[in-house]
């Protein structure tokens, strides 16, 4: 189970790359980017196949950043987000989010071997403030269930 101190962490961290936007714009990659964005993030979109996305500048890889960032988050399906913690792992990034959906045992193992702090399973919106209605709703649900960290 992730710890609320390795979210902390995670999200102490304000200069992002986030692997799983669409074209369309209306995926919950491109939903993460917005909020986070709108919170003051600085978050780097990476897409190896378009240039830009709702007018945001996209980055091909995590090696073409024009700067440092602190983790990555991943919202794909999980048979690519072990292609991604390998990405992540060849660019010295030490913490990396897997959105709900993404993650694999695999994948996770990847990031331990490479001694990548991981977070997997849990939903960013959640422990982003100001945290909206719906995201408030899942957290207080998996309080009360005992999935929420600690």
């Amino acid at each position: 189970m992730t710890s609320l101190t390795s979210v902390k962490n995670f999200l102490s961290q304000r200069t992002l790359a986030i692997v799983g936007l669409s074209r369309s714009g209306k995926k919950f990659g491109n939903m993460i980017y917005r909020e986070l964005t709108k919170k003051g993030y600085t978050v780097y979109p990476i897409h190896p196949d378009v240039e830009r996305i709702d007018g945001v500048r996209c980055y091909p890889s995590l090696k073409s950043l024009p700067e440092h960032i602190g983790g990555v988050i991943i919202v794909i399906p999980p048979s690519q987000t072990e292609r991604i913690v390998q990405d992540v792992a060849n660019a010295g990034i030490k913490q990396v989010w897997m959105q709900q959906g993404s993650e694999s045992e695999k994948a996770i193992q990847l990031c331990r071997e490479n001694n990548i702090s991981v977070i997997a399973g849990e939903c960013i919106l959640m422990f982003t403030e100001p945290v909206a209605f719906f995201h408030r709703l899942h957290r207080w649900i998996w309080k009360v269930i005992g999935k929420y960290p600690k």
